[in-house]
């Protein structure tokens, strides 16, 4: 068993670290959770093979990007699909979301995984030209592909809306469009322009308690076709205050990669339920985190999940929507995939100083499943960069 690896730090020097002695955090199958709703939202896996422009679309894997949702599956997560950290709108292309969709909602059904998939506008290039009822018609091609299928939907900001709108109130209407015409309840998803600096001043307002009242208001004049919300603000004080605010049978669906174990675990006046791009990063965590919370073993729960934290912060650091990058840089590390290229090319998103801290990190997290696995890949990643093993220093 290997128990050491070096590895480079900033400045150009090497280190020898030593691995942890935590154990891989493991958890039971299982096919849902008691306590809580929990919604993975998970990364596509790059065919690098295909002979395609690097910067361009890329293909995908169908394989290992579906087996990937198998295993979340297992774990009891629910699968939030063609969403922003399966780099919908930095790669993903609307024409390869519906096919993600179709295949993902198809193998769900086969295991009666829980999936709800994302719907925006962006098949609608943002433009001078582009009104508010193009908008609406974007959003209405979308929403009829996923309900065609049988998936949940998610409502997820549009940056062709945040471009053509000029007040809240036009916000409110696109959205009273769409909701009144959706089948079932929706999650809205409200995305923080750290994670798309296009959504600047989403809902009218760049004051986030403005554009919370605006966003409020929209979901109490339809409450009966939202089933929740995600907001994704990392501001674990703006989350609680909007929980708070909320319709009673409305959910509040944390989308905060900060601070998720507090959020989850809620207080006294309640608790939000998860949508998170961490957890696909941090599977067996989650999942056996939640399922110690369903026991009641709070102490457990924070136990497991408090130390995963560090590593997704650093994963979502600024500029925080690269964090793509960790999270299939831990699919890779893990034995998820046999690669470490993305579509789009965004491998390179990240430095290899941020790649070799990540690895420590997930390490000392318990999150490296089999760790001479993890090690190789490590090094065979480092060795591209001039970091060679076996040299004492």
């Amino acid at each position: 068993m290997v128990d050491s690896i070096i590895l480079p730090e900033e400045g150009g020097t090497l280190k020898t670290y030593t691995l942890s002695s935590a154990s891989p955090v493991k958890a039971e199958k299982i096919t849902t959770f008691q306590t809580r709703t929990a919604y993975s939202a998970a990364h596509v896996v790059a065919d690098p093979f295909a002979k395609t422009d690097p910067v361009g679309a890329g293909v995908i894997d169908w394989e290992q990007t579906l087996s990937y949702r198998h295993y979340l599956w297992s774990m009891g997560l629910g699968v939030a699909e063609a969403m922003d950290t399966a780099q919908r709108g930095m790669g993903l292309a609307w024409e390869q979301a519906q096919e993600l969709i179709t295949r993902s909602v198809r193998e769900a059904n086969l295991v009666g995984g829980r999936i709800a998939c994302g719907v925006g506008t962006d098949q609608l290039a943002p433009g001078p030209d582009v009104g508010l009822d193009d908008v609406i018609k974007a959003y209405e091609e979308q929403c009829e592909q996923v309900e065609k299928e049988g998936g949940q939907l998610i409502i997820m900001a549009s940056r062709a809306l945040a471009r053509a709108a000029s007040s809240p109130t036009d916000y409110e209407y696109v959205y009273r469009r769409i909701l009144q015409q959706v089948k079932e309840p929706v999650i809205l998803h409200w995305l923080g322009d750290m994670f798309d600096p296009n959504l600047k001043g989403y809902w009218g307002h760049e004051d986030l308690d403005q554009a919370m009242d605006v966003c409020l208001r929209i979901i109490r004049e339809n409450e009966a076709k939202v089933d929740g919300i995600k907001i994704s603000l990392l501001d674990k004080n703006k989350e609680i205050t909007m929980r708070r605010l909320l319709p009673s049978h409305v959910n509040m669906y944390t989308g905060d990669d900060f601070n998720y174990p507090e959020l989850i675990h809620g207080d006294e006046k309640g608790y939000s339920d998860a949508l998170l791009g961490i957890f696909d990063a941090i599977a067996p965590a989650a999942s056996a985190a939640i399922q110690a919370l369903d026991n009641g073993d709070v102490k457990r729960f924070h136990q497991i999940l408090d130390p995963t934290v560090p590593l997704a912060r650093h994963i979502f650091e600024k500029p925080t929507y690269f964090y793509k990058t960790g999270v299939v840089f831990m699919a890779y590390l893990n034995g998820h995939q046999d690669h470490f290229k993305m579509i789009g090319g965004a491998e390179s998103g990240r430095p290899l100083i941020h790649l070799s801290d990540l690895f420590q990190m997930a390490d000392q997290a318990g999150l490296l499943l089999d760790r001479d696995l993890a090690v190789e890949r490590m090094s065979d990643v480092l060795r591209l960069a001039g970091v060679k093993q076996g040299v004492q220093v």
